[in-house]
């Protein structure tokens, strides 16, 4: 999965012990929508769904 590279940027502020999972989260919401890339938009919509700010 291709991430844009301010995609890339937000996830690294997640902590790091849970941020592969956070990878395999977002990467599966992203295949179940049809994407092959994840933006900076797609990014915030699925940490929406995480309950996350």
């Amino acid at each position: 999965m291709n991430w844009s590279a301010e995609a890339e940027s937000r996830l690294k502020e997640v902590p790091f012990f849970v941020r592969p999972m956070v990878r395999k989260r977002i990467e599966s919401l992203a295949s179940e929508a049809g994407l092959q890339s994840i933006d900076e938009q797609f990014y915030e919509q699925a940490k929406a769904q995480f309950g996350q700010k």
